[in-house]
């Protein structure tokens, strides 16, 4: 038998898949949050809301200025989607915290980006739980850089 060996996919071809997969999954998560009058900042602001977080702190996940912060944070307070309380720890900061109904519209967003569902459902249980596995493997060298 002749057959070749396949070659493993080169780190550039990975990184375009990873590119191509990431880039898919913000315009499903873009096009949902348009469905609930958000734009995908306003969105992946809600979304970052997993408990109070200051405004500085917003600036630097949504890797924008803390002017453009204040803005979305308005426009989202305005709709009831979140408000600002003091630090408990420093009455100067003020924390953005999403509200009962902000909570509810980013897990409507989530649940509701069906491209997304749609292609992982191509994954069975095994597959998916590989998938994770590999996916968590390469977050700690992704994240928190400077």
């Amino acid at each position: 038998m002749t057959g070749t060996t396949p070659q493993p996919p080169t780190k550039a071809q990975l990184l375009e898949l990873v590119a191509a997969l990431g880039t898919a999954q913000w315009q499903d998560f873009a096009a949902a949050a348009a469905r609930h009058g958000l734009t995908s900042v306003q969105a992946k602001l809600l979304a970052q809301l997993k408990g109070p977080v200051p405004m500085r702190g917003l600036a630097t996940l949504l890797v924008c200025d803390a002017s453009n912060v204040t803005g979305i944070v308005d426009r989202l307070e305005a709709r009831g989607l979140v408000r600002r309380e003091p630090d408990p720890s420093d009455r100067r900061v003020k924390n953005v915290v999403a509200t009962d109904e902000g909570r509810e519209t980013i897990r409507r967003v989530r649940a509701e980006m069906q491209a997304t569902h749609s292609a992982l459902d191509a994954l069975d249980e095994a597959e998916r739980t590989t998938l994770y596995g590999l996916l968590d493997r390469l977050r700690p060298g992704l994240e928190h850089r400077a």
